[in-house]
């Protein structure tokens, strides 16, 4: 199993974009957009170290966390608030 540990600070970077965006709307996120019309992208090694991990897949400008990928983030978010 893939802990944060495991993870470069790029793909935590993903991880980190994704938790923005729940925390700022209040819903939950499934996935994240890999570019934006401001020129923002997300890291390439990042992302073939998610999708290597099998904790995301990108697809036609977006990122689709699997299954293991939304329980990360989920943890991830835990963590931050304090819940251990």
């Amino acid at each position: 199993m893939t802990t944060p540990n495991d993870l470069s600070d790029k793909a935590l970077a993903v991880f980190a974009f994704a938790i923005y965006h729940q925390l700022e709307s209040g819903d939950a996120v499934s996935g994240v957009t890999a570019r934006d019309a401001a020129g923002h992208q997300a890291n390439r090694q990042a992302l073939d170290e998610l999708e290597r991990l099998d904790l995301a897949h990108a697809q036609d400008g977006r990122i689709a966390f699997t299954a293991a990928g939304q329980l990360m983030l989920s943890q991830l978010l835990d963590r931050l608030r304090g819940s251990w």
